[in-house]
């Protein structure tokens, strides 16, 4: 039986001078490679030709670069893009590239990746098709990486940054953000995640800056004031959902064990340690959360933070029970808490047309070709260690 290649984005720097070493070869050996596929976007070893052709052959015997498959892309009129990728156990996972700020001459201002942290979510919110199912598995470090490669190769193409002008001129990368606010929860996969940040930041790696980076999350309070403590300035979403514990439990199981104050407390601590503003995510169901008490309840929860409120239209999902709200009665929930004083936007919708919130691709196709997955629904938001 042959021995699995093993994810070469799974491997730091170090950790591949490593095995250079090991290999008989120079440490620096790895920077060449790295370079090659983060800095000049290369994904097969035979076209790395400053490497001998003896280390090429090891390498390609040894590591994939890419181990997905794009199993369905789709491309919305606004823009956005998304990829369904499968993995080699099967697992399926989605990412997103939401370009943003049209140029006149062509391209984006901004560039947005959306990305996974697992297959699936143990969360189950009421209104997320990415629980819907449970969740199957943590995503690897180098599966999340993967992703922002994956969506990089699409912003790449779509905003079309001049050739370099010879091959060891670094070609640009289009992303401009990362954002951890697809199908899991990250918290939840904390050491795969920042592990993920690590290449993402690093010199070697695709150098995106810190603040540049986004987490999203349904609030894990230990993993939140670990965060904080890691030292890192990357930006902390936490999606709220409803403005009292109440109607928080009804819509997010996880709420049962874990109360709004206590999340407060833990993000108080965040913005202390870190200094950056918190957002609250606020997904607005029609009759459900977005009545003007809900409004105010919010406004009074908010100013107990530094942060600001990004509301967001539900985006519907066959056969979840919930509607969108209209834009007037959205308007006018923003409007309360502009009053109260907190800093409010609306969330743009993107790719309506093609399945765009998280999960709904992926169940899809899944219903498509009738296949049964045993899942685990974790029920319990025990805080990993």
């Amino acid at each position: 039986m042959n021995t699995p290649r093993r994810h070469l984005l799974d491997e730091s720097r170090d950790s591949l001078s490593e095995w250079m070493v090991r290999s008989g070869e120079p440490a620096f050996r790895a920077t060449q490679v790295l370079e090659w596929v983060y800095h000049r976007h290369m994904t097969d070893f035979a076209t790395m030709t400053n490497l001998s052709k003896t280390l090429r052959e090891r390498l390609t015997n040894e590591f994939e670069i890419f181990t997905s498959r794009v199993v369905r892309r789709m491309d919305a009129r606004d823009g956005t893009v998304k990829l369904l990728l499968e993995w080699p156990d099967a697992a399926t996972s989605e990412c997103v590239l939401i370009p943003d700020g049209p140029r006149r001459g062509g391209g984006f201002d901004r560039m947005t990746a959306c990305i996974g942290s697992q297959v699936g979510c143990p969360v189950g919110c009421r209104f997320c098709a990415s629980g819907v199912d449970g969740v199957e598995r943590n995503l690897t470090r180098g599966q999340i990486v993967e992703q922002v490669l994956r969506v990089d190769q699409l912003a790449r193409s779509i905003h079309a940054p001049r050739p370099a002008a010879a091959s060891r001129v670094r070609s640009p990368h289009a992303l401009t953000n990362i954002v951890f606010m697809g199908s899991g929860e990250p918290l939840a996969n904390y050491s795969n995640v920042l592990a993920a940040i690590a290449t993402l930041k690093a010199d070697w790696g695709p150098h995106v800056g810190a603040r540049k980076i986004t987490i999203s999350t349904v609030g894990l309070p230990k993993q939140i004031r670990r965060l904080a403590d890691e030292g890192l300035q990357i930006n902390l979403a936490l999606s709220v959902h409803a403005p009292n514990d109440a109607l928080r439990r009804e819509l997010i199981p996880w709420a049962e064990q874990i109360g709004l104050d206590e999340l407060v407390r833990a993000c108080q601590h965040y913005f202390e340690r870190t200094g950056r503003e918190i957002t609250l995510e606020y997904i607005l169901l029609a009759g459900v959360n977005d009545r003007a008490e809900h409004a105010r309840e919010l406004a009074a929860l908010a100013k107990r933070l530094r942060c600001n409120v990004n509301l967001i239209r539900f985006n519907p999902v066959s056969p979840l029970p919930f509607g969108r709200p209209t834009s007037e009665s959205t308007l006018r929930f923003q409007q309360i808490l502009r009053q109260a004083g907190v800093n409010t936007h609306v969330r743009k919708a993107r790719g309506l047309d093609i399945d765009a919130a998280c999960g709904q691709l992926r169940r899809r196709v899944r219903g498509e070709s009738a296949v049964a997955l045993t899942v685990s629904v974790a029920a319990n938001p025990t805080e990993p260690s």
